[in-house]
Order: C-alpha cells, then sequence, then structure tokens
C-alpha cells in the first residue's frame, strides 16, 4: 500500500547505523520541518546536529527534500552542511528523483525520512524507495495541518 510506510521510529535520531548498515541503506532523503526542527524553526535541535555528525562520520550521504521554498531551506541545510532540494512537489516524485541523481546512488540503497504520510511516505513509496516515517516533533497549530493529521491517523504506525 502506498500509503504505508517501510519502517517507522518515534524520530529521525532514533535511526541508528546499525539499522542502517542492516538495511543496505547508504542514502537518507530527509524531510526539514517536524522531521529535523519543529515547524518554521531555522534551528536545529542539539540531538539533530549529534545524530546528522555521527550519519556523516559513517559515510551515511544525505540530502533535504523539502516542499518548502529554497528561502527556508537553503539557511537551515547550510547550517547542517547538507545539500538540499527545494520545492521538491511530495508527494510527486520529482525532488527524490532529483536528489537520488544528485547523491550518485542507486534508489535501492535510499530510504526518505519524514512526519507526513500523505507526502513524504506516499511520495517516497511512489518512486520506489524505501519510507521511514517518524512521528512529528510537535503537533502544527493551523487548521490544514490539523485536518490532514486526523486523515492520516487510519495509516500511522501503533507506538
Amino acid at each position: 500500500m502506498f500509503l504505508k510506510p517501510t519502517y517507522y521510529f518515534d524520530c529521525a535520531t532514533d535511526i541508528s547505523l546499525e539499522f542502517l548498515n542492516k538495511h543496505k541503506i547508504k542514502a537518507i532523503l530527509l524531510d526539514l520541518d517536524n522531521t529535523l526542527t519543529t515547524h518554521n524553526n531555522p534551528v536545529p535541535p542539539k540531538s539533530t546536529l549529534e545524530w546528522l555528525d555521527k550519519m556523516k562520520s559513517a559515510g551515511i550521504k544525505m540530502m533535504i527534500v523539502s516542499n518548502n521554498s529554497a528561502k527556508r531551506v537553503e539557511p537551515f541545510a547550510k547550517e547542517l552542511g547538507l545539500p538540499f532540494v527545494s520545492r521538491g512537489m511530495k508527494p510527486l516524485t520529482k525532488g527524490f528523483s532529483e536528489a537520488i541523481k544528485k547523491l550518485e546512488v542507486k534508489k535501492s540503497e535510499v530510504c526518505a525520512v519524514g512526519d507526513q504520510i500523505f507526502t513524504d511516505i506516499l511520495g517516497a513509496n511512489l518512486k520506489g524507495i524505501r519510507s521511514i516515517f517518524v512521528f512529528p516533533i510537535e503537533p502544527e497549530s493551523g487548521f490544514l495541518f490539523k485536518v490532514k493529521r486526523v486523515l492520516e491517523k487510519p495509516f500511522l504506525p501503533k507506538r
């Protein structure tokens, strides 16, 4: 099913090197808001920075793929030292295709990590790459986000 993640974790920083190695994952396509930091927050939490450093040290390739504009994504990506694709158009596969090409990896070596079923998970599954759902860092306050979260409930893994 296209709305079901391949794997899930409570948060991105719970994804271990052991897990990635076991599943032969060499590259991670990361969502930004509510996956790496809270919504519209320009500052990543310390735990995210430490996790990213650990992944980089182990040779894991990473790229941010976000539906946000470059104005939002670029400063954050620069702070993290990560390449990025903005206006990724998730759940369409455009952003994922661009990232895979830039990282020069095979689809079989990639996974996408995100907090939204209807964008991150659906897009990854449509692209034919593995998907990792992570629970949002914090609940969003906007009406449309609240509606989307209610609609996602039947497809969410149990915590």
